[in-house]
């Protein structure tokens, strides 16, 4: 007998329609075909203890499992309760109602338990996408797959429930979406406990608000870390698209967790400086996202930015570019979303003391120049706001006057982000002043004679690319953007320039 029903392999951040087809025929061998990868191989295994656990038998015919299109590298435990429920049907042990109306996906334990799957969320989008409106997974992902309209989903937790369901023997209410409730504040630490540094507290509002990238270079023990790990604080919620975008990319990745939905808080991710260029921009034989995906719509913190290795360092210069990541292989070409702000953070010289006000540098000019050069040029120019930070004084930290919090500079990003939503609303894929080509900067960012000038003079002077010249602009239209200013005025262009006082010319001089 033949018995057929369906899954999904996952791709990138992409899913495909998979067709499993069981054939129990004459014969004694079990035949698993389709480009299944080691671990689907092992499937059988598993598949064979869980059917004795709930009193079947797997057939000792001929067995033959097609996972179809057969032109299609499969990968993945998450085959198994599909293979399962195949089997069962195709050699008439139970009648299995309407397995074909199913997308079906579930790791099998060897006692029968269905164990958690990634990637449930462009699954479930997939089998919609296709005409399936039923989807049966692990009771774990049941949420996750519920955000996608028009679509019944049923969470299981054990092949013998899922048995007795498809026999019309047990009712199943299709999961519901979990309410996502957003407090008004949820972050423990805030700008408020942050004394002095007003200029890279001015800088990082900057940044939040056109989604600008930013270097803090000071150093030890000036706040760079500590400024870095508030900006998830007054960064705008997530839109209902961007969440779904992020959690995708999540679920793919396995970082959701148990029975978590949707995400509801901008990823901020912070690698350590010895992750690998292939962890960083993702990629691998079984592709998987980087970083920097993981990242997207949200922040990558990269601390001790010269400590990364170069290659590490030198593969981001595209993403930044482009906001996705491109990765082609023999066996393979992907693209992943990446679409981040980049906040680094780095010492002056490998002692740290270059500049300080107060401790002598022990490192020479060419060692200096040395360290400095680990950040090239291209990269440097990618990176909005330059901010040289120093130690702030005793007095300082010991004055009790209250400082601003991370809720007031929140409510002037989310304000200035509304005033971007409307430039931007014929321009669907633009969200930021930061996401703006240089035919949109020249478009909707004009200077008048006086900003001209001024933006002419810092470009002789500072040596600046045409690439930050666009960047500059950019950041002049956010400044004016958080003043709900409609033109660039020239104190806001002298402003954008003045962040740009670490470019490669300038440093060590």
């Amino acid at each position: 007998m033949l018995a057929k029903t369906f899954g999904c392999s996952v791709f990138g951040v992409n899913a495909a329609l998979i067709t499993i087809e069981t054939h129990v025929g004459q014969g004694s061998k079990c035949h698993l075909v389709g480009l299944p990868d080691s671990t689907i191989k092992e499937a059988i295994l598993r598949v064979e203890s869980a059917i004795k656990q709930m009193g079947c038998f797997f057939p000792r015919r001929k067995v033959v499992i097609n996972l179809a299109p057969a032109n299609v590298r499969k990968e993945g435990s998450a085959y198994d309760l599909a293979i399962a429920l195949s089997v069962i049907q195709a050699s008439e042990q139970i009648d299995l109602l309407a397995l074909d109306q199913y997308v079906i996906m579930g790791e099998l334990a060897l006692d029968g338990i269905i164990r958690p799957i990634k990637g449930a969320l462009p699954i479930a989008m997939e089998a919609r996408k296709c005409g399936i409106r039923k989807i049966i997974v692990p009771l774990e992902n049941a949420h996750e797959a519920a955000y996608v309209q028009e679509m019944e989903v049923f969470g299981m937790e054990t092949l013998q429930e899922t048995v007795q369901f498809l026999r019309g023997k047990t009712f199943h209410k299709p999961a519901q979406i979990k309410p996502q409730v957003r407090k008004t504040s949820t972050h423990a630490i805030d700008f408020s406990q942050v004394h002095g540094q007003e200029m890279a507290k001015r800088a990082i509002e900057i940044a939040a608000a056109g989604g600008h990238n930013l270097i803090l270079i000071g150093p030890p023990g000036a706040g760079k870390t500590m400024l870095a790990k508030r900006i998830p604080s007054i960064l705008p919620p997530l839109s209902l698209q961007e969440a779904m975008e992020t959690t995708i990319i999540h679920s793919i990745a396995g970082k959701l967790g148990v029975q978590q939905s949707l995400l509801t808080e901008r990823p901020f991710r912070s690698p350590h400086h010895s992750i690998s260029s292939t962890a960083l921009i993702g990629g691998g034989s079984n592709p998987q996202p980087g970083e920097i995906t993981l990242a997207h719509h949200g922040v990558l913190f990269l601390d001790e930015l010269p400590e990364f290795s170069k290659h590490a360092l030198e593969v981001m210069r595209q993403p930044l570019e482009d906001r996705i990541v491109n990765i082609s292989r023999a066996r393979y070409a992907l693209e992943f979303p990446a679409n981040f702000m980049l906040i680094a953070s780095m010492n002056p010289c490998p002692c740290g003391y270059y500049n300080h006000p107060s401790k002598d540098c022990t490192c020479g000019p060419e060692v200096v120049q040395r360290y400095l050069n680990k950040i090239s040029g291209p990269l440097l120019d990618r990176i909005d706001l330059h901010i040289e930070i120093l130690p702030i004084q005793f007095e300082e930290m010991r004055r009790h006057s209250m400082h601003e919090s991370s809720q007031n500079i929140f409510e002037r990003v989310v304000r200035a982000r509304r005033i971007q939503e409307k430039r931007f609303a014929q321009f669907p894929h633009i969200s930021t002043n930061a996401m703006m080509d240089g035919a949109m900067t020249r478009q909707l960012c004009a200077l008048d004679a006086q900003s001209e000038s001024r933006l002419k003079a810092a470009m002789n002077q500072l040596s600046l690319s045409a690439r930050a010249y666009d960047r500059i602009i950019k950041v002049a239209r956010t400044i004016a953007d958080l003043a709900e200013s409609e033109c660039i005025l020239p104190e806001h262009l002298s402003e954008a320039i003045a962040y740009r006082s670490l470019d490669r010319e300038n440093w060590g001089g």
